[in-house]
């Protein structure tokens, strides 16, 4: 060498093909060497940490990994390598199904691999549900002296993916501390530590990309989002800030084709230690408003003469429900529950659920641009009835309706007469714009009810060119408002 300090870029890019499976999720990691840039003497970074070996050397020992073996029924749940019977006819399926279907076993083991960290020195491990749900055995393995021991599952709540396992030791065991997830900035640095692809005890690092997140996963999507590298095997373990505590538990990627493209997410840790009471007694209770709400989109929030679009628009009220009881009607927009504040819809269901049953609470919504405030009873939320998410937005011009006749009602299964079907919805249509579909009944226009085919034509009669109307639709078990603007 000429003694020359190398001048190639250090900035390393680490790809990984993954997959999604059971024991976990995947992710890419991008980390890029940081250059301290100075303005007038003054670093850009000047809490950029060195180094991550002291706080990996105090977390790793609190790190567990989790493998799991389940029973797979044999049969119907092979893929057929030839599409199966729902697949296009290939003279091979016979062939297959003749000579080596009857030869599969009827049942087999599936092994999977994850991770967890302990979070009481008594045995509490908290994971991923999806890395223990429908397990025959769960055997833990420490990292401190590799020992094996069986776990047992206290509790788990598949609506948030986490679990709480316990093992048995005789020697205390030490806990990972739990941190404040709130208190995250996109851009604070993060580090995972996990079991991917059984290589126990893996770092890896990046920053906090996003909060908030929702991934349709459910009622209660709220994921930070990080380049932290998260692969299979990693799902369950934590993702810790600067100072060793745990402020999220790894979970998921997103990935279009299976690839690693840099985007994972984690469960903050606030939402597991609000379950963590729960979790440890066995079962989660969740509080129950009953109603169906949508967001705000701009076109709504002029239709309805809000400020601003905060809150959560009510499309719906659950008959007999606490906010039925309580004076909760179509059109209002809740935009405090209990004293905090609802600035976005996502907000409410886990706020709501979060609430003890029984709690009586102050709830205030908006309604005809007035706020009212209504004393609401919780109850208990039995079973999740996950409705049609609510389309976006906008009436007549371009769809037919039909009055909604006793033998129709019965022929589309439901209950009672009130309201208009849509039986044909024109392409490229306002309606068809708007997200009308055929088989939607309308139930009022404006927020005025619909009282027949004559009322419709009276209502529709009223508005020019260029309007916009606010229609409320019952479709299938949902109801939702939307959006339309008359044609030019």
């Amino acid at each position: 060498m000429n003694g020359k300090s190398s001048k190639q870029d250090k900035s390393c890019l680490a790809g990984w093909a993954v997959f999604a499976i059971l024991a976990g999720f995947v992710v890419a990691i991008s980390v890029t060497q940081v250059t301290t840039a100075e303005s007038q003497g003054t670093p850009l970074l000047p809490n950029a940490p060195a180094s991550f070996s002291r706080l990996v050397k105090e977390a790793r020992p609190s790190v567990v990994n989790i493998s799991t073996v389940k029973t797979i029924k044999g049969g119907m749940q092979i893929p057929h390598p030839f599409g199966g019977p729902s697949g296009p006819k290939d003279p091979f399926g016979d062939f297959f199904d003749r000579f080596f279907r009857d030869r599969l076993p009827k049942d087999f083991k599936q092994k999977s691999l994850g991770s967890g960290f302990i979070i009481d020195k008594r045995g509490f491990i908290l994971t991923n549900n999806h890395v223990v749900e429908k397990t025959d055995k769960i055997t833990v393995k420490l990292a401190e002296d590799d020992k094996e021991f069986d776990a047992k599952i206290i509790g788990r709540d598949p609506k948030t993916d986490l679990a709480l396992i316990r093992i048995e030791t005789e020697r205390p065991l030490k806990p990972l501390p739990l941190g404040d997830s709130d208190k995250l900035e996109v851009g604070d640095w993060v580090v995972a530590i996990g079991n991917p692809f059984g290589l126990g005890n893996t770092v890896t690092s990046g920053i906090v990309s996003a909060k908030y997140r929702r991934i349709g996963a459910g009622s209660y999507d709220n994921f930070i989002q990080t380049d932290a590298s998260i692969n299979p095997g990693n799902s369950g373990g934590p993702l810790l800030n600067t100072a060793g505590q745990v402020i999220g538990i790894n979970s998921a990627i997103f990935s279009r084709t299976g690839g690693n493209i840099g985007i994972g997410f984690a469960i903050p840790i606030n939402m597991a230690k609000d379950l963590l009471p729960q979790l440890k007694g066995g079962k989660v209770v969740r509080g129950w408003l009953g109603v169906m709400i949508q967001e705000i989109t701009p076109e709504l929030k002029g239709k309805l003469n809000l400020k601003d679009e905060k809150g959560a628009l009510v499309a719906d009220v659950t008959k007999n429900s606490p906010a039925d009881q309580a004076g909760v009607k179509r059109g209002d927009v809740i935009v405090s529950f209990d004293g905090k504040e609802i600035k976005e819809m996502r907000e409410l269901p886990y706020i709501v659920g979060s609430t003890p049953v029984g709690k009586e609470v102050p709830v205030e919504v908006i309604r005809k641009g007035k706020k009212k405030t209504l004393q609401i009873k919780i109850g208990e939320l039995k079973e999740e009835k996950k409705p049609e998410e609510a389309d976006q937005p906008r009436p007549e011009l371009g769809m037919t309706v039909e009055e909604l006749t006793p033998q129709l009602a019965r022929n589309l299964g439901l209950s009672d007469t009130s309201g208009l079907v849509v039986v044909h919805v024109e392409n490229n249509s306002p309606a068809g714009e708007a997200g009308v579909r055929n088989g939607d009944i309308l139930l009022e226009i404006d927020q005025s009810p619909v009282k027949g085919l004559e009322d419709f034509h009276k209502k529709i009669q009223t508005y020019k060119k260029g309007d916009t109307v606010l229609l409320l639709i019952k479709r299938g078990g949902a109801t939702l408002y939307l959006t339309l603007k008359v044609s030019e």
